[in-house]
């Protein structure tokens, strides 16, 4: 069983003034798909603290940290700026494949700004802020991410398939 963590960016529910409903989805979806939450955790829109914990899950070798929230064009969405200040490659294609999918249903997709990556052996992904929107990009990327962490943390190799 992978550990994974979840990193809410929003002020208001960091403030308690809202209630966090997006990161309870994902850590209920992760857990239904064999991962185990190590922590969840709700930060409010500032890039030096979103940054500062994506960098502890690092070191700590929590293998997957998923973001929700802060990926829009707000003056306080950082989300994205925060991840890229962290990870050391990025992993594009995560975050087109949501984005593509996304599309199907809204053009609003196009103006999501969010960024996935790796920063030593965590895969750093950013999330809508949105539960509908969670649910329907983890149901998009989620097999390929557990190939990719399977790859990332040396579990399987690309070499020799068809």
């Amino acid at each position: 069983m992978r550990k994974f963590a979840v990193i809410v960016a929003s002020d208001t529910c960091y403030s308690g003034e809202n209630e966090d409903k997006s990161g309870e989805k994902i850590a209920e979806i992760m857990s239904g798909a064999g991962y185990e939450l190590y922590e969840k955790v709700i930060l409010p829109d500032e890039k030096d603290m979103l940054a500062d914990k994506m960098r502890e899950y690092s070191e700590k070798n929590i293998p997957l940290v998923l973001t929700t929230g802060g990926t829009g064009f707000s003056e306080r969405d950082v989300t994205p700026e925060a991840t890229k200040a962290v990870i050391d490659k990025e992993t594009l294609g995560i975050a087109e494949a949501i984005r593509l999918k996304s599309l199907e249903k809204t053009d609003k997709a196009m103006l999501s700004r969010a960024t996935a990556g790796i920063a030593k052996k965590t895969l750093i992904i950013n999330l809508p802020g949105s539960v509908k929107a969670v649910t329907e990009s983890l149901e998009v990327i989620l097999g390929a991410v557990g190939h990719g962490l399977d790859i990332m943390l040396g579990e399987a190799s690309n070499c020799g398939r068809k």
